[in-house]
């Protein structure tokens, strides 16, 4: 029987089935415009969280690895009924120790030049078959939470205590598939050739689509820790407005219909304090407390696997859980402005989930997109090293017609602390993701 798993769950795929030695990862989609190119790839994928060679990317152009552990198949296969749009062998034996996981994207050709995102895709999935029997074992439905994004990561497989697991990640990122490269770790020089078929038949690695120009981010385990980097300076943006004071407030108005979706961005610059990366880094969370005007309160966050909805109550939604800080769209919360007379107040917060136990060596900044208005930015640049968690900035509703901005920045111990400091008085427990 099939396992249905939504965004955040995971399950082992081998401790159940000790038999279990090479899998069918399928992935498949629908669309009404046939001009939407969507591409597959699959990286594979250290405990660093990035790649180690260039040939760690499995895709159309370079469809397999060179122990054929993880390789793209020409002669897709019907599993229960349903051919998969693009279908990826994995020998999970073969795999070799050096890598931790694989993670499973889907991204659109000449996204940002077309205009398109994935939005425009129905059914996306993901789902794992046994090869063995071709029975289906686990199935991830997309759904339609992504509106802006134009690269998503569907999902994992990873080890854990010798055993293999899946993560239904569903994390979606603008850039595209350069994007996805940049942030495990390859630089990309010429992302993609100019002409390639949306559904790719790989018959070889002679594929007449050549690998694109890619080189690996170099290493710097052995850079001088004397001179540790520094973060680039943000670009001068004359159209974003930055709270710099505590209590300083900015209103974000409702238009003719309704101020449409509300983005809030967590982006950080991860470094060490000896200078440089490390295999762990710091994981900083985006999450958000919020409470309707039913008196319905609660939190949505990674941790419990708390995303939200955009469409349902409470009309906030979390995409994305950026581990490493390297992801250049970082995490998001999005807010459905065509509720918001559905919202009475939110506090936006962030917390050290792992890694550093100091702020100011993640040089947090957290930016709030409206569509058709200026940026709003708040950076973290108050500093309590004592404290893990931070509440960054107060939404409230006024009249239905307008939302207030408050940056807050004040800094707390924990989930407990921040939430009788704003009176939400929720029951908390422990959690993890």
């Amino acid at each position: 029987m099939t396992m249905d798993l939504i965004k955040g769950q995971k399950c082992n795929l081998t401790k159940d089935e000790p038999h279990l030695t090479r899998i069918i990862v399928g992935m498949g989609w629908h669309h009404t415009r046939s001009e939407v190119e969507v591409d597959f790839s699959a990286f594979l994928l250290t405990p660093a969280q990035t790649v180690s060679k260039d040939e760690d990317l499995i895709f159309y152009g370079n469809p397999s690895t060179a122990d054929q552990s993880v390789a793209v198949l020409s002669d897709k296969r019907a599993y229960a009924g349903l051919t998969d749009n693009t279908q990826i062998a994995v020998e999970l034996r073969q795999v070799p120790a050096d890598y931790e996981r694989i993670a499973f994207a889907l991204t659109i050709y000449e996204a940002e030049k077309r205009l398109q995102n994935f939005s425009l895709l129905d059914d996306a999935y993901l789902r794992i078959i046994n090869a063995a029997d071709g029975t289906e074992l686990i199935r991830y439905r997309l759904g339609k939470a992504f509106s802006v994004e134009t690269a998503v990561v569907a999902g994992e497989i990873y080890r854990y205590d010798n055993e293999w697991k899946f993560s239904a990640v569903g994390s979606g990122y603008a850039g595209g598939l350069a994007a996805l490269c940049k942030s495990y770790g390859i630089q990309v020089t010429d992302i993609l050739p100019s002409v390639q078929p949306a559904s790719p038949v790989i018959q070889s690695k002679q594929s007449p689509f050549p690998l694109p120009e890619l080189r690996s981010r170099p290493k710097t385990d052995n850079l001088p820790p004397s001179s540790p980097a520094s973060p680039p300076a943000p670009p001068l943006n004359l159209n974003t407005i930055l709270l710099k004071n505590h209590g300083e407030i900015i209103r974000l108005q409702k238009g003719t219909d309704s101020l449409g979706e509300i983005l809030i961005n967590l982006n950080w610059y991860q470094k060490k304090s000896a200078g440089w990366f490390g295999s762990k880094g710091v994981d900083l969370d985006l999450g958000c407390l919020f409470e309707l005007k039913n008196g319905i309160k609660g939190s949505v966050q990674a941790l419990g696997e708390s995303f939200g909805s955009l469409n349902r109550p409470p009309y906030i939604s979390l995409d994305g859980d950026d581990r490493t800080g390297s992801i250049a769209t970082g995490e998001n919360l999005r807010i459905n402005g065509h509720y918001l007379s559905e919202i009475s107040r939110i506090v936006i917060f962030a917390f050290i989930y792992e890694g550093i136990t100091n702020w100011s060596e993640a040089d947090a900044v957290v930016t709030i997109k409206q569509q058709g208005g200026p940026e709003i930015e708040v950076r973290l640049d108050e500093h309590n090293n004592n404290k893990g968690m931070c509440a960054i900035a107060m939404i409230r509703n006024q009249n239905d017609e307008t939302l207030s901005v408050e940056r807050l920045v004040e800094y707390f111990s924990g989930h407990q602390e921040l939430d009788q400091y704003y009176h939400w008085n929720l029951r908390w427990e422990a959690g993890s993701k």
